[in-house]
């Protein structure tokens, strides 16, 4: 018989491929992992990870053993929150309702959606964009359960979970704009042209000053263009002519037009996208779903490592 910590170790750990990762995930230190993943071993006669100073891999053991325990440990999942759901007389067949902002993000949430329909037939998932400029209102008008956007977000009544995508930057410039020859520009070169930016109403100023910057790093202004609503209109403004835009390098695959150019940055962060859930949100589904994600999900991000 496994012991819970045992199973949630083992588990996190074959989704993870990282100890600290895992660690951090169930709040334990990393030789708590450690030592529950060496017990488990022993009990069961086998190796099951291969670990070394730069990887973690599963044994084809291992693997055995996540995909017969997992179906298993969802289901248990999916009874307490039918439980948790009775015991607050909320019908567990339901809807959770999630939100999206980029295509790519879209593309994952309509997978793990087709897969909480199957596994969950009597429950429905409804998928919606969320708009730039108001990355929370949905979640805090409660018409929103869950919904993987851009980080960072660090309001007290939202939770938010791991990164999944670390996206490069590019700058979307007008193809006859001085930018557009160049192999990569730095964000001091912001202040050298005119950026496109989002009426800011409903945005956390951190937020924005992370993706639509008012300053250089180094301290220089950065001219401000035209304040748009939705993100087509930013595609709109740049293509002719009136700014360019910060954008993750992902969006040349699918915002490319005529007059339009994208050149990455060599010194900008990532454009961060994780998922985040009203912290006193009571929709019992939401876990089931946030389960299927991360089922789903691409292996979790690493910074390169430097020198």
């Amino acid at each position: 018989m496994l012991e819970r910590m045992e199973l949630e170790a083992f588990l996190t750990l074959a989704e993870e491929l990282h100890f600290g990762r895992t660690a951090e995930r169930l709040h334990v230190t990393t030789s708590r992992i450690s030592q529950t993943i060496r017990k488990l071993e022993r009990r069961v006669g086998a190796q099951l990870f291969v670990r070394n100073s730069r990887s973690v891999t599963l044994t084809e053991v291992g693997e055995r053993l996540r995909d017969d325990l997992l179906p298993a440990y969802e289901q248990i999942g999916l009874g307490l929150a039918q439980a948790i759901a009775t015991g607050r007389g909320v019908r567990i067949k339901g809807v959770v309702r999630v939100g999206w902002s980029g295509p790519w993000c879209g593309n994952l949430v309509v997978r793990a959606a087709d897969q909480f329909r199957a596994r969950y037939a009597d429950c429905e998932v409804e998928i919606r964009e969320i708009q730039l400029c108001d990355p929370l209102g949905g979640m805090r008008a409660g018409t929103i359960d869950v919904q993987l956007t851009e980080f960072p977000m660090t309001e007290p009544d939202i939770t938010t979970g791991r990164v999944l995508f670390a996206e490069p930057r590019s700058l979307m410039v007008p193809a006859d704009h001085p930018f557009a020859s160049k192999e990569s520009v730095s964000l001091e070169d912001l202040a050298d042209t005119v950026l496109v930016t989002l009426a800011d109403t409903h945005i956390p100023r951190y937020w924005m000053d992370r993706y639509f910057p008012r300053r250089t790093p180094g301290g220089r202004p950065i001219p401000q263009g035209p304040a748009t609503t939705y993100w087509p209109e930013v595609l709109v403004h740049v293509a002719s002519g009136a700014g360019v835009s910060t954008v993750a390098a992902r969006a040349e695959q699918f915002h490319t037009r005529p007059g339009m150019v994208f050149v990455p940055f060599h010194d900008a962060s990532t454009i961060d996208y994780g998922l985040m859930w009203p912290t006193a949100g009571d929709n019992p589904l939401v876990r089931p779903f946030l389960d299927i994600i991360d089922e789903i999900a691409p292996p979790a991000y690493e910074p390169p490592q430097r020198g």
